[in-house]
């Protein structure tokens, strides 16, 4: 089965909006449903706005303020400051307590503005007045769509469900019921064990990973608890330069869970869709699907050393969460990295939380890395090559020495955010800065890829095969727990572990790495990934027939070209598995999904390959001459449709395409006639009726409609006066009561009619059509090179944007209408059809045969129809396909080609994932020998953040002083 996908062609870079709710993590809000008649809408349209503001917290001394842009977008209110990095927030609307206009100094415009956590917010508008007043009325439109919406009523129950509630409250006695690492005490004997509202993870039950006193979890926690009392939580999180430094050091394993779906915004998505996680669970009993099945046999290799994953409750947590992704999002479905990444996401969050975190990943933060192409991964995988032949050409020229792919461990990396890779203790900080500082992590620790080949430089100029590079890099990641400097005499420098020298490594010397070049990267290489996964489709598609009957691959290669150029054009519906078999030889390659094609889709592609399928006209008006092309409607292209489709099933599969024109370009004359003799009897019983005989000719009328001159008109005019002056005369011969005379029996226009030689008969009769069945018939069948499909243009800056928005499809046609009517109203426009089969070009009639039954008057055959008879006779039933041009520029030579394949990727990941490194540092637990990290660090909370203290980012606030000062005064002003 052959399972072709279009899904690349229709990638569109992303608009500025959607740019924007990717920086704020925001979802995409689906348009509400048209209101019914006589009712009202539940909900109001309300229009976006931006605007500048100073942001600063109510409380005093507490942060800097900064200048920024206020953003308004429903149902949400967000912030950024001018540099993008140093402040940023996302607040849902119905989290909004109150707004008030403050009493402030003359001409500055200010709002206060208060949260359910009782946080206040000032917020100074600083554009002009108008502008000002449009913002906050479009404000208070928005808050009152959220109150008519009931959201605000949600908010109280969904904070129940975050810990950081529990956490901050002074009244809480969550501590007394947990270990040290975070995870829940066991229950005394006779007591019941504590509940809790909020959410939680495998870990709680089951430990984290690694040990909590050398990673400091107490004194994390502790200026987590600081920090989030004066800035927010959960749904009104303010993420100031504390925010990121927090989360560089390493998040505390109770918290983690909570802060991944927070920074990430997979927050936003639970709060927006309550229960639907349960109902998916649900609805999902008792199915089965291709990715269920896939599912079923990763289950037990997903971190296996983990105790969560050794006892049935991790597994079937880890079931639900895969089973309801993949049934909601059946074009990802499921793919192998995906049990990796869920389980541990599923040590820190619930399956619900995990649930909506999956999809924020797949959909938003890595697109296209879990598809079924994998386009992510291999356009990222490109990036990195780029990058690494940029940063580090030494190392580069050495691989391609030595023919060592970067990809083998490069991509596994990638696609599991280094889970697989490297101890989990370690993968997760990296993960954190992941979620907090976005994709570009994967680069600047992506860069943590160009830090790990920078360090390890020396050792990788000694590898001299793939096999040496994969296990100098799994020695390296084990020693990641190790001091990087253990010969130090400075107890200082023997702390530093190897993991904190490629943190430094990746944020200060590869920190020139932005998500602007990220994007600059992915565009510049995006068409060549897309070329190389189609080209690879090809190959397989071919592959995967059961026969190519008397084609050869170059040529099927052609007929796939054309049947995907109209899949571009007119997209089938969706490939569909077909059920499940109980008894099956072929070890699980039936239940793949078949692309199959309707109707309309046939039609475009019969009209690339077949001449008479199109209508071809050459405009000429005077300005320009251009040669228009239409997909030709006829009841003759239906019949063929079905007459193809064997297996009645209302499409057609590749397979279906590539048998069906066998049928007809390699037959000879007899052949020929057959064929269409066939394709017109509609019971398949060997004889046409009268109806179908008109259809016939019919359909000799559509396929020579173009022709130049009488000559078809008059064959068909012929072939139908034969057929049934022959037809009646096979007819029993009855004799009439009344007049005495004898003629035909009459029967129903549906009745068998005309067999299968008497057609042969009256077509031999005919020259032309006769010259028709020998060799224009397959002729007409051309298989051609088709130009390659151009792709969606990169953003080129201002011009290019301009003139992408300028040259549409739309914008063509516009012209070449108005250029017509320009064309008409001067007297210079002219339409000429281009003929189908274009035999004749003169306004001659070759003269007819006679009659198969009637003596018809005789005529000597002159020499010029005796030249025209040869012309035909001599033409041979070939298959039109240009061989040279397919072998030097057509799209089959890439078949053959050497290029960039995502073959060794793909095989390279599967190979990752069957195993995963144990790691000692992986476990569980205390350990009570004392590091060199404890001598110099002591009990210190405030000494956890000398880690990143090396590797920190200036942060400008964009404010004067005199601005300062209009802001702090801001903090002590009362409401209007």
């Amino acid at each position: 089965m052959s399972t072709i996908s279009t899904q690349l062609r229709n990638f569109k870079e992303p608009t500025k909006d959607q740019l924007l709710h990717v920086f704020f993590s925001i979802p995409e809000v689906p348009p509400a449903p048209p209101a019914k008649d006589g009712e009202k809408s539940a909900s109001v349209e309300v229009e976006k706005m931006e605007i500048n503001a100073v942001l600063s917290l109510g409380e005093q001394g507490v942060e800097d303020s900064y200048a920024g842009k206020l953003h308004l977008i429903p149902p949400y209110l967000t912030f950024s400051s001018l540099d993008r990095k140093s402040v940023r927030f996302t607040i849902p609307l119905s989290t909004v307590r109150r707004v008030e206009r403050l009493n402030a100094r003359a001409g500055v415009y200010a709002l206060s503005l208060s949260t359910w956590h009782g946080m206040k917010i000032i917020v100074q508008l600083t554009s002009l007045r108008p502008t000002a007043d449009a913002f906050c009325a479009l404000l208070r439109e928005a808050l009152k769509a959220e109150l008519q919406r009931g959201q605000m009523k949600a908010v109280k129950g969904f904070v129940k469900t975050c810990y950081t509630e529990a956490l901050v409250s002074t009244t809480s006695t969550v501590a007394e019921n947990e270990r040290e690492d975070g995870s829940l005490a066991e229950a005394k004997e006779g007591s019941p064990p504590p509940e809790t509202e909020y959410h939680g993870g495998l870990g709680l039950k089951f430990k984290f990973p690694g040990d909590p006193k050398k990673l400091r979890e107490a004194s994390k926690v502790k200026l987590w608890t600081t920090y989030l009392r004066t800035h927010g939580r959960n749904l009104t999180l303010l993420r100031y330069p504390q925010c990121t430094r927090l989360v560089q050091v390493g998040l505390p394993n109770r918290l983690r869970g909570e802060m991944w779906e927070t920074l990430s915004g997979s927050i936003y998505l639970r709060y927006a869709h309550p229960g639907e996680f349960e109902q998916l669970v649900e609805e999902i009993k008792g199915k089965n699907s291709t990715s269920f099945e896939d599912i079923e046999k990763d289950l037990h290799r997903s971190l296996p050393e983990y105790a969560g994953y050794q006892a049935d409750d991790g597994i079937s947590a880890l079931r639900r969460v895969l089973q309801a992704y993949s049934f909601k999002n059946p074009e990802v479905g499921y793919c192998q990295a995906m049990n990796i990444l869920a389980a541990a996401i599923l040590i820190y969050m619930s399956e619900e939380q995990t649930f909506w975190l999956l999809e924020v990943l797949c959909d938003r933060l890595l697109p296209g890395y879990y598809s079924p192409t994998m386009h992510g991964t291999l356009l990222d995988q490109r990036v990195f090559e780029s990058l690494v032949t940029r940063c580090l050409p030494i190392i580069h020229d050495h691989f391609l020495a030595v023919d060592v792919q970067l990809s083998v461990a490069s991509l596994p990396w990638f696609l599991s955010l280094y889970i697989n890779s490297m101890p989990m203790v370690f993968a997760f900080r990296i993960v954190d800065c992941f979620f907090c500082m976005g994709p570009k992590v994967l680069f600047q620790v992506g860069c943590d890829s160009l830090a790990i080949l920078k360090i390890n430089g020396e050792k990788l100029l000694q590898v001299q095969d793939d096999g040496g590079f994969l296990n100098l890099m799994r020695e390296y990641f084990a020693s990641l727990g190790e001091s990087a400097h253990p010969e130090s005499s400075d107890p200082r420098a023997r702390a530093i572990t190897r993991f904190q020298e490629l943190l430094l490594v990746s944020f200060r010397e590869f920190a020139v790495i932005t998500d602007e070049t990220i994007l600059s990267e992915r565009r510049k290489y995006r068409n060549e990934i897309v070329n190389s996964i189609e080209n690879f489709s090809k190959r397989s598609a071919i592959r995967n027939l059961r026969t190519l009957e008397r084609f050869t691959k170059d040529q099927a290669g052609f007929i796939y070209d054309a049947l995907y150029k109209a899949m571009c054009e007119e997209p089938p519906p969706p490939a569909v598995a077909p059920p499940p078999s109980l008894l099956t030889t072929d070890f699980g390659t039936s239940d793949r999904p078949e692309t199959r094609i309707e109707l309309r889709t046939f039609k475009v592609f019969l009209s690339e390959i077949l001449t008479w399928a199109r209508n071809e006209k050459i405009v000429i008006n005077g300005f320009q001459q251009r040669v228009d092309r239409e997909v030709a409607e006829h009841e003759l292209i239906d019949r063929l449709f079905y007459f193809w489709d064997t297996a009645c099933k209302g499409s057609l599969s590749f397979q279906d395409v590539v048998s069906g024109l066998d049928g007809v370009m390699f037959n000879d004359l007899m052949d020929n006639i057959e064929w269409f003799f066939n394709l017109h009897d509609k019971n398949k019983d060997g004889y046409l009726t009268k109806d179908e005989v008109l259809t016939l000719s019919e359909s000799f009328l559509f396929i020579f409609r173009y022709e130049i001159g009488d000559a078809y008109l008059g064959a068909v005019s012929r072939f139908m006066t034969n057929a049934f002056e022959y037809g009646d005369t096979l007819l029993p011969q009855e004799t009439n009561s009344k007049t005495g005379e004898t003629g035909p029996q009459e029967i129903g226009h549906n009745q068998p009619y005309l067999n299968l030689a008497t057609f042969r008969m009256v077509v031999l009769a005919d020259e032309v059509l006769e010259s028709f069945f020998e060799t224009d018939l397959s002729a007409s069948f051309k298989l051609e090179s088709v130009p390659d499909l151009e792709l969606p243009t990169a953003s080129g800056g201002f011009l290019g944007d301009l003139w992408s928005n300028i040259a549409t499809v739309d914008n063509k046609k516009m012209f070449h209408k108005l250029s017509d009517e320009l064309g008409k109203t001067i007297g210079k426009h002219q339409v000429v059809y281009r003929p189908s089969i274009g035999r004749y070009t003169k306004l001659e009639e070759p003269k007819a045969r006679e009659s198969l039954i009637s003596p018809a008057q005789k005529s000597t055959v002159t020499s010029s129809d005796t030249d025209t008879l040869l012309t035909s006779k001599s033409s041979s039933s070939t298959l039109t396909v240009d061989a040279i041009t397919a072998q030097n520029n057509g799209p089959a030579s890439a078949l053959s080609s050497a290029a960039f394949s995502p073959m060794p990727h793909v095989k390279a990941v599967n190979a990752a994932f069957m195993e995963r490194t144990p790691f000692a540092i992986d476990d569980a637990g205390d350990d009570d020998d004392d590091s060199d990290l404890d001598l110099v660090h002591g009990e210190d909370d405030d000494q956890v953040m000398d880690e990143v203290d090396a590797f920190l980012e200036a942060h400008d606030s964009g404010l004067t002083d005199a601005d300062k000062e209009v802001a702090k005064d801001l903090l002590n002003a009362k409401p209007v």
